[in-house]
């Protein structure tokens, strides 16, 4: 049975794990499905002979093709990243709620432009199209996870951050099989591939609407000085009277932690920035972020995820609904390992061991495709089925994807939005999700160029570089599992190895716990914690120091 039990950093209520939490969570996660669907839709569209066909590329060369595709893909992860930067300023100036209302809007927009392209007009605003749609996705990969993570009881907060990554999922599920479904059921012509287009203005348009229903984030209010408001909020997501213990503790530790962020950095635009940058613990952090995103591509997830028909094709997979229908197999056990890591996985493991555990398996997984096209070489022996090797390569392709989905699909995602503190946090994610789309883009620029000159070397690349990140894990990525968000500095105190740091601050933790009940108090997080190692050994870390 699936074990849903929740570790607390101090007694909770249990009104505070409600619906209202989970609806706002659901609500600012759908921006997630937006990315998804084109992750999963785009590929698949430009392989249609009926979108080559409306534009002419059947009669292109395969460098020609190759390019048109490469920047098709590309532009929306060129707009997400200049979308991702711009997400600091609205996010700072507009909060969370209104900032995923705009992005919402931009992406219709976007959307629209690409939905009305045809013969005539060419593939010009189909770029336009997805950079603008791009623009709003960075924006909302900036905002949602924060979001989130800030309204989020740390108990349940990866589950709820994870929301992220299931949606992601689903829309991703929708976006494999809707070209499997045209090509089925509609003739070649302009309708078979448009209405995969069209279907973007869906997931836009609810988090359009959904966006105004949300309660904007307690602790970015408190940050705007709307102190009142914050507290309103934090009852209502709560379903908590503003007197109650608890959220009187817990708007004390926003409004101290805010406090005494802003008399390290000063509360204004730039303070943030001037913080992480003068700050060699967040530069750290910082860089440790943003490689958590080169691991996640190194694990060639943008490669498959936008040229899956290209995949199956080199493993030896003919006929274009016989690709199609692959790669919605491949959605769908996408989708069933985020529900894995969502409900189980990411609160009982934590993030280390399953991103070691994804980065080994996953390997072993394409060095064993890779071994299959080097020896059997399906390009330049093709058949009218797959032989019994090809389906074995098959296999361990979903085989890749059970240890890659559960795993690296949104634990970054999840621990990014995490680890750094409140008042550099919405820059500090602009950084996350601008490297995120950065490496996307060089994956989805470069990816069918590399397997027209590397052929099954793509695999053996890949599989390396999971490795690699293995060692990479162990000796910089400390755990964060149900680690309160006001005392993610111990995780990186200095001379804290990252592999003992969360025991260690759990220790610390209980042991205030521990205190304060003896004392007939409530425990309350403080920034100064005794910390007990194996019982003897004590280190006192200040949080001055480590900002």
């Amino acid at each position: 049975m699936v074990k849903l039990s929740k570790v607390e950093d101090r007694p909770t209520p249990p009104n505070v794990y409600n619906w209202r939490v989970y609806v706002n969570a659901i609500i600012a996660t759908f921006a997630a499905t937006m990315i998804g669907y084109d992750s999963a839709f785009i590929g698949t569209s430009i392989s249609l002979a009926s979108f080559k066909e409306e534009f002419s590329l059947a009669t292109k060369s395969t460098a020609e093709l190759n390019l048109i595709s490469a920047n098709i893909v590309s532009m929306y992860q060129a707009g997400s990243f200049a979308g991702a930067i711009l997400g600091y300023p609205v996010g700072y100036f507009l909060g969370r709620k209104w900032g995923l209302f705009s992005a919402a809007v931009i992406f219709v927009i976007g959307a629209i432009l690409q939905t009305v392209a045809n013969s005539s007009i060419g593939l010009g605003i189909i770029y336009a199209g997805r950079v603008i749609a791009g623009i709003a996705i960075g924006v909302a990969s900036n905002l949602a996870p924060i979001y989130v993570a800030e309204i989020a009881p740390p108990a349940i907060r990866g589950r709820l951050i994870g929301l992220y990554e299931l949606m992601w999922q689903i829309g991703g599920v929708i976006g494999f099989w809707i070209n499997y479904g045209v090509s089925l059921n509609l003739p070649v012509g302009h309708k078979q591939w448009v209405i995969a287009f069209a279907v973007q203005l869906i997931p836009g348009g609810l988090l359009l609407v959904g966006s105004l229903l949300l309660s904007e984030s307690p602790r970015w209010l408190v940050s705007r000085d709307r102190n009142d408001d914050a507290m309103v909020s934090l009852s209502f997501i709560r379903n908590l009277p503003p007197e109650h213990p608890y959220i009187v503790e817990e708007m004390a530790s926003i409004e101290a932690t805010i406090q005494h962020e802003r008399s390290l950095t000063g509360a204004g635009f730039l303070g943030p920035a001037r913080a992480v940058f003068v700050s060699k613990a967040l530069l750290l952090r910082l860089a440790l972020g943003s490689l958590m995103f080169v691991w996640q591509n190194a694990t060639g997830i943008n490669a498959i995820n936008y040229y899956s028909p290209t995949i199956f094709e080199s493993i030896g997979v003919t006929g274009q609904n016989s690709s199609l229908l692959t790669t919605g197999v491949y959605g769908i056990i996408k989708l069933v390992g985020a529900l894995v890591w969502l409900i189980y996985l990411v609160d009982q493991f934590g993030r280390r061991a399953v991103l070691i555990g994804g980065s080994a398996g996953g390997a072993v997984c394409m060095y064993y495709i890779a071994a299959y096209i080097a020896i059997a070489k399906p390009a330049e022996n093709p058949t009218t089925s797959l032989t019994p090797g090809g389906k074995s390569a098959i296999a361990f392709f979903y085989l890749w994807t059970i240890f890659y989905s559960p795993t690296w699909n949104g634990t970054p995602w999840v621990y990014t939005a995490e680890i750094f503190p409140q008042h550099v946090r919405v820059f500090s994610q602009a950084c996350m999700a601008a490297s995120n789309w950065l490496y996307s883009f060089l994956i989805a620029r470069f990816t069918p160029q590399m397997f027209t000159a590397m052929g099954y070397g793509v695999y053996l690349f890949f599989a390396s570089l999971m490795i690699v990140s293995i060692p990479f894990v162990f000796l910089y990525v400390p755990e964060t599992k149900q680690i309160p968000l006001e005392r993610m500095d111990n995780i990186f105190a200095p001379g804290l190895p990252p592999w003992h740091a969360h025991r260690t601050v759990m220790q610390s933790i209980q042991h205030e716990q521990h205190a304060y009940r003896g004392k007939g108090q409530e425990f309350q997080p403080t920034s100064k914690t005794s910390v007990e190692e194996n019982g003897s050994e004590k280190e006192e870390i200040e949080h001055v120091d480590r900002v």
